[in-house]
């Protein structure tokens, strides 16, 4: 619902406020806002003009026109305008130089065409009041020559957007938020439904209701004589164009007007197309109807139609009929207001797809009082605005409705907020949502229709007498108001007085945790990933998820790094940092130089958390959906397609001393061996085997960087980061650092306890000399699989170049652990299987036993 402020205080005398303070006191209230926006505040230097001469130009592709326009100074204006919707002594606005108009156009004077142009003759879109407009804006030709535009038409204004709930239907008008905004501020409000009827004096035209269920009240009323070339004012235009509705005609634009103004939906029908009399019943089968929008829709025996003597004419509180509608020879309008079932409305909507705005308003549910006021309200603004006449009388129908009544104990809302309100209090708060409180339950007895509730919940009216007489609890009668229809039971009371006394005065009281299935897997594994590298000696941080481009180029990436690939936000907390990050590395790496500065030089760090990583081909923006229906599918999917894949990562950074140094001896500084154990202590929580393989890849030293895998699949990097890098982050040398994703970290299957072999163990150790470019992992994967299934663990105790060992090459020690799980081995076994394992290496690293 959008609600124009200068219209809102039509009805309400509000304080000097702002829009902003006007907005948090009805977001207080429970009406949730979701914009505000700011029409005509930078409008400047706009005045009054009359069109004195217009001379054709000729020779231009496009008709354009050098005027004198008279606005009110020593001499006319020159301007030159390509519009030719205005003549001669045409009154128009006129934006001079030095103007503004709204976006922060400015206006100056220059050549153009060959003449001199001095403003703007200006359109309804040029000064922000429509999107579009076909030419200028004429406006009545006794307006003052000279005078501010943007004050003549109340340009200025600011508009309430607000997010209206389903129970709160009421507040889908200008008069259900100014009862609010009233109340909120404690000022009088003006009810704009406060107005004196004209006496009755027989029918209109003829009408009936033939299914209750569907309709209890139907009011019609009928203006002859109707100019159906009056167009709507400027100010009714603003007002349903800034409540975001579009003009159309006057009949309809009086119709919209009304509607926003007191919440009751009309309809006009062009009296000389209907024939005989209305009738409000349910469809029959097989029944059609083509509506407004030119859709002839098969309609359902449960939709509510409204009929004539021809059939349907109109889907009642939906969308009206095509052959009934008002047409530019329209002189004889009917005017419908009326009272539908909120559920049928409901249904009846959802079931055609059919959203419009008098169908949202009677599925909250309208207000049962209004009929009769809002269709002589839109037969008044027809009379003035386009010279009709109102035809004497009224059509009314209507089905007896019993008021509902209930009956609370005064301390009730207390309980429920469990914070005491006074009785007074209460028959306040409930005085001023619009309810009739009368003090006792007499009122209940012997109507049935009564509601109450005592300790044990909702109970008749005649147990309530007796259940609540010996407490001796102080009941109240409360009839709600006829606009809210929603207030049926004491807890609704109760919500209204804890609202209206402000949600901020109740306690805060955590509710117990309920008894669930626990954890999942994915988060049992990273709690024990996170415990794993805290007791390995790693503090865990928590660093913003934001990165700029600077930390990209500190990381030395190369353009078409995916990492370069961002989302950027839309409102970020600093400009340096603009996008969700592709990596843990920067925020870590900024934790490890701020540590480092404050005198710790000695950090081991780690962090869990989500990585944004925009698809290639993904949208560039996920589209806003509006609030008034649920989003189909195809939006889903387009919302589902724009968002960045997440994976969920942990990294970890080490700087100085990973082993400290003390009494007890000499300490070892961090390396890249330390970060490539971090993986592995992650891959061992999450029961899968982590392979490393030598890669070159930024930001890490290309000699000291490894490839993690999980089998065939890469899962992230480890090693020594650059000393480009180092030096553009202000890092310790030899800083070294891991990150890998963990979303891929899937175990196989359940876990399986190892078998335990009661047999002892037969070691056999080896020496292979190999090139030095061949890296110990494919050195041990050759000896693992040529051992074959005896082998129970491979271990390498030493690397050894120096004199004995040629150039180029390396000597790799090596233990071999056999053992079998049902017998024990022999010595020519265990050889055997040792030199299976040594002549698989010499395959394929080319290593060779060392002195052979």
């Amino acid at each position: 619902m959008k609600v124009p402020l200068s219209w809102l205080r039509e009805y309400v005398d509000l304080p000097a406020v702002t829009a902003q303070e006007v907005a948090d006191k009805l977001t207080s209230a429970g009406l949730k806002l979701e914009a505000i926006t700011a029409h005509g505040h930078e409008i400047k230097n706009v005045v009054v003009g009359q069109v004195v001469v217009i001379e054709e130009l000729t020779g231009f592709k496009k008709p354009i026109r050098h005027c004198l326009v008279e606005v009110g100074e020593a001499a006319p204006r020159e301007i030159v305008c390509g519009a030719t919707n205005f003549s001669e002594g045409a009154i128009v606005p006129v934006a001079l130089p030095g103007a503004v108009l709204p976006g922060g156009f400015e206006i100056g004077a220059r050549k153009t065409y060959g003449r001199q142009s001095e403003g703007m003759i200006c359109s309804e879109a040029e000064l922000g009041i429509a999107e579009s407009s076909p030419g200028i804006l004429l406006l009545p030709q006794d307006t003052p020559i000279g005078a501010d535009v943007v004050e003549l038409l109340g340009l200025r204004d600011d508009v309430l957007e607000l997010e209206i709930t389903p129970d709160c239907g009421y507040a889908l008008s200008i008069r259900g938020v100014a009862r609010e905004a009233a109340t909120a501020f404690g000022v009088p409000f003006r009810d704009p439904a406060a107005a004196e009827l004209p006496a009755a004096s027989g029918p209109s035209y003829p009408a009936s209701i033939a299914d209750p269920t569907a309709c209890d009240r139907f009011v019609l009323r009928s203006v002859s004589g109707f100019d159906p070339a009056a167009e709507s004012p400027l100010w009714m235009r603003v007002r349903l164009i800034r409540a975001g509705m579009r003009p159309v005609s006057l009949a309809v634009d009086v119709t919209n007007y009304v509607m926003l103004e007191l919440g009751q939906p009309l309809h006009a029908f062009d009296r000389s197309r209907l024939s005989g009399e209305i009738v409000v019943r349910r469809a029959a089968p097989g029944e059609t109807l083509e509506t407004l929008d030119h859709v002839t829709r098969k309609l359902h025996v449960e939709d509510i139609l409204i009929t004539d003597d021809t059939g349907p004419i109109s889907m009642a509180g939906t969308m009206g009929g095509l052959h009934t509608e008002i047409s530019g020879s329209s002189t004889d309008v009917v005017i419908e207001a009326a009272h539908f079932s909120a559920t049928g409305i409901a249904r009846e909507s959802r079931r055609h797809d059919l959203v419009s705005e008098a169908s949202k308003r009677f599925e909250r549910g309208v207000d049962r009082e209004l009929p009769l006021v809002a269709s002589w309200r839109a037969v008044q603004l027809l009379v003035e605005l386009g010279s009709g006449t109102a035809d004497p009388g009224v059509t009314h129908a209507e089905v007896d409705v019993a008021p509902v009544r209930v009956v609370i104990p005064s301390d009730y809302p207390g309980r429920v907020a469990g914070v005491p309100y006074e009785r007074e209090t209460v028959i306040r708060r409930l005085e001023q949502v619009g309810c009739a409180v009368v003090e006792g339950a007499d009122a209940a007895s012997g109507d049935g229709g009564a509601h109450g509730v005592a300790a044990t919940g909702v109970v008749s009216s005649g147990d309530l007498h007796e259940k609540l007489a010996v407490r001796g609890d102080d009941l109240l009668t409360v009839t709600p108001p006829s606009w809210r229809p929603d207030l049926t039971d004491p807890n609704d009371l109760a919500e209204e007085v804890i609202r209206l006394e402000g949600y901020e005065g109740l306690p805060s009281v955590l509710p117990p945790a309920p008894a669930g299935a626990g954890l999942t897997e994915e988060q049992r594994l990273r709690r024990r990933v996170g415990r794993a590298l805290a007791y390995a000696g790693y503090v865990e941080v928590l660093c913003y998820p934001f990165m700029g481009v600077r930390d990209l180029d500190d990381l030395q990436l190369p353009a078409d790094d995916p990492r370069r690939r961002a989302t950027r936000l839309v409102n970020p907390l600093s400009e340096d940092e603009p996008y969700m990050r592709t990596t843990l590395l920067p925020g870590l790496l900024k934790t490890l130089v701020r540590n480092v500065g404050r005198g710790f030089g000695d950090v081991a760090l780690f962090e869990t958390g989500l990585v944004y990583r925009p698809e290639p081909d993904a949208p560039a923006a996920a589209p806003v959906l509006t609030v008034d229906r649920k989003p189909t599918a195809e939006e889903l999917a387009r919302i589902e397609s724009a968002l960045p894949r997440q994976p969920f990562r942990v990294a970890t950074v080490l700087a100085g001393e990973f082993d400290r140094s003390g009494w007890w001896g000499a300490g070892r500084q961090a390396s890249w061996a330390d970060a490539i154990e971090a993986a592995r202590t992650v891959a061992r929580e999450a029961g899968v085997e982590l392979e490393a393989r030598a890669d070159r890849h930024e930001p890490w030293h290309p000699g000291r960087c490894a490839a993690l895998y999980v089998g065939d699949v890469l899962v992230g990097h480890a090693g020594e980061l650059h000393p480009r890098v180092v030096e553009a982050c202000g890092l310790p040398p030899r800083t070294a650092a891991m990150e890998l994703e963990l979303s891929l970290l899937t175990p196989p299957g359940p876990a399986q306890a190892p078998a335990v072999s009661a047999y002892p163990v037969a070691t056999q150790d080896v020496a292979l000399v190999v090139r030095s470019e061949v890296t110990v992992a494919e050195v041990e994967a050759a000896l693992r699989e040529g051992a074959g299934e005896l082998l129970e663990s491979v271990r390498l105790f030493d690397v050894y170049t120096g004199e004995q060992v040629e150039e180029g090459h390396a000597s790799l020690a090596y233990t071999l652990r056999f053992r079998a799980p049902d017998r024990t081995l022999t010595v020519e076994e265990t050889t055997a299987a040792r030199d299976a394992a040594v002549a698989l290496a010499h395959e394929r690293t080319g290593a060779r036993l060392r002195g052979v």
